[in-house]
């Protein structure tokens, strides 16, 4: 018999801080979410402190300590997990920033139904150092990932993909061209997620929404302007399109630079 879950992703940047802030574990009973993902942990399991014994928790974490890193929190119990992008070959994402396979960045879960994979995409760096090894290399291998999930069952792949993907997806297209996070190569790594037939569901339910920002600068007060970016996002398989009841943004919780985003599915 079919059921509503709803999954919750979210870049809280340093979960410490959220906790200090006494904004996560509220805003978890709140929303009661049956699975929430988390990117930018910035820590190991055990470094947090949280009260939430009904959720399992996976944590993938960086070996550099205080960097990237991500988390599931799900109630019910996967089939799997998987960490990181396996068949990728030792060193194959190497640059002089780091070893990306080694920052925590991929968690997917496979659940009955479907797969779950969150995901913390390298930033290309405001200076664009990151720009090439990004397009050629990381987006390229995430994709092979999801679509080689996707021959055994659908996808539901969330998280910081670290891109505006549409001109209707940040506040200010025009001045952000040439900018990280809206180049054209960042982009065409979304258009590639589209064409290999995932559905972007907050688009999807909210085609023409306009003003809807999942994240922000702390330079002059872009919140509170709501001069902001969608980077954080919720794609699924076309075979499980139509089972999305809702996609939703959370600009009002506060504890990080990034918005809570999520969707109700049926499965």
């Amino acid at each position: 018999m079919a059921k509503n879950i709803k999954l919750i992703s979210w870049n809280v940047n340093g979960i410490r801080a959220v906790i200090r802030k006494d904004v996560f574990v509220p805003f978890v009973k709140n929303e009661d979410p049956d699975i929430l993902c988390l990117q930018e942990t910035k820590a190991q399991q055990g470094q947090a402190e949280i009260d939430l014994p009904e959720y399992e928790e996976i944590w993938n974490s960086a070996e550099r300590k205080g960097y990237s890193g991500t988390a599931i929190f799900t109630k019910t119990k996967p089939i799997s997990i998987i960490y990181d992008l396996p068949g990728v070959k030792e060193g194959a994402l190497v640059d002089k920033f780091g070893d990306t396979l080694k920052e925590g960045r991929v968690i997917t879960m496979e659940f009955e139904k479907y797969f779950l994979v969150t995901v913390y995409t390298p930033n290309s760096k405001n200076s664009l150092e990151r720009l090439e090894y990004r397009h050629k290399k990381w987006d390229p291998a995430f994709l092979t990932h999801v679509k080689k999930l996707e021959k055994k069952k659908p996808v539901v792949m969330c998280g910081d993909l670290n891109v505006a993907h549409k001109e209707i997806d940040l506040a200010r297209p025009k001045d952000n061209l040439k900018n990280a996070g809206f180049t054209p190569e960042e982009r065409e790594g979304a258009d590639k997620i589209v064409d290999a037939g995932f559905i972007d569901t907050f688009r999807h339910l909210h085609p023409d929404q306009i003003d809807a920002y999942s994240w922000w600068s702390h330079y002059a007060q872009s919140r509170e302007r709501n001069v902001g970016w969608r980077i954080d996002y919720f794609f699924v398989s076309q075979a499980i399109a139509k089972n999305v009841k809702e996609a939703f943004i959370r600009p009002e919780v506060m504890g990080s630079d990034h918005a809570p985003v999520g969707i109700t599915l049926t499965i």
